[in-house]
């Protein structure tokens, strides 16, 4: 059986498997207890992979805003490829000079002090252990490739807040004292349910911007959502080299 790697992602990456595969891109639904979700399926050098769009229109047509997203959708979706590895890729506010906006990280570790209680075993007692949380033969995989702007620290702290408002310069200030250097919307209650997949995880995150009270030598510079767009679309094709780094033939 041919390996499959399953991608979930959002901001400016609705372009991506054309950014990774040439190949004819075929699009299938999977229904879940929580709603339809819309899967694109292509292939790499005979690797099946599986694109998700974590902000999949509503039916009006909408992009779903990030504290909308049904993640169990997503994740039972995804899972339900047979995947040997999920790849997550979010957009985020940087704290970290090492990682400036235009640059890819390999997120470490995740803090989510913000997210509602999110599980597959609501009626049972299921403990997913979050210890190792990414997979760290995959990180290394990444680490080795030599992928220009990318950014592979020994330590890469997503935080978790809720939007579909940016932070303040307080909330960021906060966060990167108890330990963030990164700041999204969308890896924390999704990295909690692909724990309890037992499927291998890797997060990919893509500096957008500088988070709030962070841009250097203009502590009061604004956040501009469509800013933000455009700059994760640029930095697609650093995405896109990760991916193909974590294919196995």
């Amino acid at each position: 059986m041919a390996y499959r790697l399953a991608i979930i992602a959002g901001t400016g990456m609705d372009r991506l498997s054309k950014a990774i595969s040439s190949s004819d891109i075929s699009h299938i639904r999977s229904d879940t207890p929580w709603g339809q979700v819309p899967i694109s399926a292509f292939e790499v050098n005979g690797c099946e992979l599986f694109l998700v769009d974590r902000h999949h229109s509503t039916e009006a047509g909408l992009r779903t805003p990030p504290h909308q997203i049904e993640h169990r959708a997503n994740v039972h979706a995804i899972r339900s490829v047979n995947p040997d590895l999920i790849v997550s890729v979010n957009s985020v506010g940087t704290m970290t000079e090492s990682l400036p906006p235009g640059r890819v990280g390999v997120v470490t570790d995740v803090l989510d002090l913000s997210s509602n209680a999110i599980t597959f075993h609501p009626s049972d007692a299921v403990h997913a252990d979050r210890t190792n949380l990414f997979s760290t033969p995959h990180m290394s995989l990444l680490g080795n490739a030599g992928i220009d702007g990318l950014v592979v620290p020994t330590r890469l702290v997503s935080a978790q807040c809720v939007g579909p408002q940016f932070e303040t310069p307080a909330e960021i200030q906060a966060l990167s004292l108890i330990g963030a250097d990164v700041v999204g919307m969308t890896l924390g209650p999704e990295s909690r349910l692909v724990s309890e997949t037992g499927i291998p995880h890797v997060a990919i995150c893509c500096s957008s911007n500088w988070a709030a009270g962070m841009t250097p030598g203009d502590s009061s510079a604004p956040i501009d959502h469509h800013q933000v767009e455009a700059l994760a679309d640029s930095i697609r094709s650093i995405v896109a080299d990760c991916i193909l780094t974590l294919v196995v033939t």
